[in-house]
């Protein structure tokens, strides 16, 4: 299992993609999984109900437990997945994702969440891709499908650099190209799975 973390816009989901495709053309069947907690799902409801985002419209307390509930069992599938498939799994997201937009939105029950969560294994490597703020909203402005306010990606990438765990991350420059951060991907993940004909 090799999980990328990152605020939105660091580039995880597209270099989550891209290297389950080059791990599965070296011959090491990879499955890229998104583990995501459907925020883009409860923003279009919301705003299709009138309210301003998912936590307007399920409230500070329901959201947080919804958003890890879906988190959740996006984890388990990608476990049992993986598990059944003997693949190598590539993770966009995992457990310290849910941790840190709950820290940076500031709500309660983080402590019943890490504990629900304990169950779920620690993937080989972590690799946190360290995006600057600034490019980080850029990037999402330029995806044209939400916005992101520079204050709460600020929040997300402190929030991030305070987990215990972090210093146990392999944090990458997530402010180069896409070339180049595959490209250390590619020298972080390689000794791990090394590669097999087909």
């Amino acid at each position: 299992m090799i999980a990328l973390l990152g605020v939105d816009g660091s580039g995880k989901s597209t270099q989550a993609r891209a290297l389950a495709r080059r791990l599965t053309d070296r011959g090491v069947p990879a499955t890229y999984f998104e583990n995501a907690g459907g925020r883009p799902l409860w923003n279009r409801l919301a705003r299709a109900l009138g309210r301003a985002d998912g936590v307007a419209l399920f409230g500070r307390t329901l959201y947080p437990v919804l958003e890890a509930t879906v988190r959740a069992l996006a984890m388990a599938r990608t476990v049992l997945v993986a598990r059944l498939t003997g693949r190598t799994a590539v993770l966009d997201r995992w457990t310290w994702c849910q941790y840190v937009i709950m820290a940076a939105r500031g709500d309660q029950g983080r402590r019943a969440v890490q504990a629900a969560y304990a169950l779920f294994p620690r993937p080989t490597v972590v690799c946190l891709l360290a995006t600057s703020p600034p490019v980080a909203q850029r990037r999402v402005a330029e995806r044209g499908i939400d916005t992101e306010e520079l204050a709460h990606l600020r929040a997300l990438d402190a929030a991030y650099r305070a987990l215990p765990e972090y210093a146990s991350f392999v944090v990458l420059d997530g402010d180069g190209g896409r070339e180049e951060v595959a490209a250390a991907l590619d020298r972080i993940v390689s000794p791990l799975v090394g590669s097999r004909s087909r």
